[in-house]
């Protein structure tokens, strides 16, 4: 049986309230926040990059201010090792006191000695320090004792003699010298000095171009999902508002895509809300005059019953329950558009009756070439609201009979027939409801029993569907679509039912048989 719904709008109304326009309202009235300079992702990125840069410059400051320190030490070294060769060579055993001044101012040193075949010869002199501060070695200093001494260098010193001593190239011969760190430190500082400012302007370049690139990469990306998101939520309603997914491959071009899904769904949800609350509007309008035309149809139907005429006779009774059904479904409709269904009232029914009942209400046209066929047993009995079941299969009957009475090229040669069916498994109310329609299409089948989704006719609510799913559960049953047919459409209902009795399941049972029997 094909997803048809009710023609007739009281047959089912979903008010959406005013929810909808309440929360469309809000999300038109919400203002763009504009985040300060200092807030802003882009500028918190741009000042990481320049930090770790200038973390990744003074990392390698350390162990280049320790190096620079050792080669001044070593070229002052090796430059007075040079002048004590000349020194050392002079025919004189004692070197001129103005020769030893030159050499001594030359080199910025107090003292010059040099050690050979473990004798030590002084070469130059001006002044012997009471006390040496520090002794280098540099032939044998590690690289961790370099860093230390050249930051307590740079950092405490200025006022220490130091002892310098390191050999003379390849030879055994080994330079000393004493000499105060002031130069040394001063050295030092004008080198950290100059290193500082050439990390800055490379922490600035550097920080700039990752900058560029991360934001043409992530940033400028995202500042357009973050200014799509304001500007959908201002506005949910306009399809404009949905982001166009960049042709990326990466997460960025992922999340874009699903934020365009969502944005969909949310979009589709906010035109079903406003449908609904507009649906349910309406539906409250023409309830209000219906119920006074229906009260007046009530009156002239209770003066027909008086008729002496047979036909009206014979009809009368059949128009007073349609009318008494359509002003109690009238004073009921706005209530189903704020409230669930009200609880069934359940009561032993004879299931044939309601099969027949809707069977005339169809008023299924004889040129339509639509059998139906009523194959439950007269004496089946169920505990059902006989009102709620009796829109449970009407609902379910129109969708099919509006199905199979579809143009559809080719199927002249086909039966069009309408069956229901009824039987109990143990203390289960079975109820078929069968037709030779084209059946459900796959959309159908997917937003099966979901109002305004699950319908196959462009004009369509799907509420019939719904309508029938929400009572049928409300009498504690299920309904579901059958999968094993090959044509056509079959809907299954199950309902929970009183026990029989065993003298009751046996005088079914011969009676059952009698009748075949016979």
């Amino acid at each position: 049986m094909a997803g048809k719904e009710d023609g007739s709008m009281m047959d089912g109304v979903v008010d959406a309230g005013p929810g909808s326009a309440c929360r469309a309202s809000a999300c038109e009235n919400r203002p763009l926040i504009r985040l300060p300079l200092r807030q802003r992702l882009s500028s918190k990125v741009l000042l990481l990059t320049v930090l770790s840069v200038l973390v990744a410059e003074v990392l390698i400051f350390v162990p280049s201010v320790a190096s620079m320190r050792m080669r001044w030490l070593t070229t002052r070294l090796d430059t007075v090792a040079a002048a004590s060769i000349v020194l050392a060579d002079s025919e004189t055993p004692v070197v001129p006191r103005e020769v030893q001044d030159s050499v001594l101012l030359a080199t910025g040193t107090k003292a010059i000695a040099l050690r050979e075949k473990g004798a030590s010869r002084l070469l130059a002199m001006s002044e012997m320090p009471q006390t040496i501060d520090q002794h280098i070695d540099l032939a044998h200093t590690s690289e961790a004792a370099a860093i230390w001494d050249a930051f307590d260098t740079l950092f405490t010193g200025g006022d220490r003699t130091l002892r310098v001593y390191g050999p003379i190239g390849n030879s055994d011969k080994v330079i000393e010298l004493v000499t105060s760190d002031a130069p040394l430190r001063q050295a030092m500082l004008r080198y950290a000095r100059n290193v500082a400012v050439l990390s800055l302007v490379i922490s600035l370049i550097a920080a700039s171009l990752v900058y560029l690139v991360i934001n043409e990469m992530l940033l400028r990306p995202v500042r357009r999902m973050h200014r799509n998101m304001m500007g959908f939520a201002q506005a949910p309603d306009d399809p404009t508002r949905i982001i166009i997914p960049d042709n990326r491959k990466d997460e960025l071009g992922v999340a874009q895509r699903q934020l365009a899904a969502i944005q969909s769904d949310l979009q589709r949800t906010f035109s079903e809300q406003k449908h609904l609350a507009d649906l349910g509007l309406a539906v409250s309008k023409i309830n209000h005059d219906m119920r006074n035309i229906l009260a007046s149809a009530q009156l002239m139907s209770d003066h027909l019953a008086d008729a002496k005429d047979p036909v009206v006779q014979r009809f009368a009774p059949k128009l007073i329950r349609t009318l008494n059904r359509a002003i109690s479904y009238a004073e009921s409709v706005i209530a189903y558009g704020r409230t669930q269904e009200a609880p069934p009232k359940q009561r032993r029914v004879l299931l044939h009756t309601i099969i027949a009942d809707v069977e005339e209400t169809l008023s299924i046209e004889p040129d339509s070439g639509i059998e139906f066929r009523n194959l439950v047993p007269q004496d089946f009995e169920m505990d059902a609201d006989t009102e709620q079941f009796f829109r449970i299969i009407t609902n379910l009957c129109r969708n099919a009979i509006q199905a199979m009475s579809a143009d559809r090229p080719g199927d002249e040669s086909v039966i069009k027939r309408l069956t229901v069916t009824a039987g109990r498994v143990g203390s289960t109310a079975i109820i078929g409801i069968e037709d030779t329609g084209p059946g459900l299409p796959q959309k159908a089948r997917d937003n099966l029993f979901t109002a305004f989704r699950g319908s196959t006719r462009r004009d369509g609510t799907g509420l019939g569907l719904a309508i029938a799913h929400e009572l049928v559960r409300a009498h504690g049953g299920t309904i579901e679509l059958r999968d094993d047919r090959t044509c056509g459409t079959q809907f299954e209902i199950r309902i929970p039912d009183m026990p029989v009795s065993l003298a009751n399941w046996r005088r079914q049972k011969e009676a059952a048989e009698a009748g075949k029997g016979a």
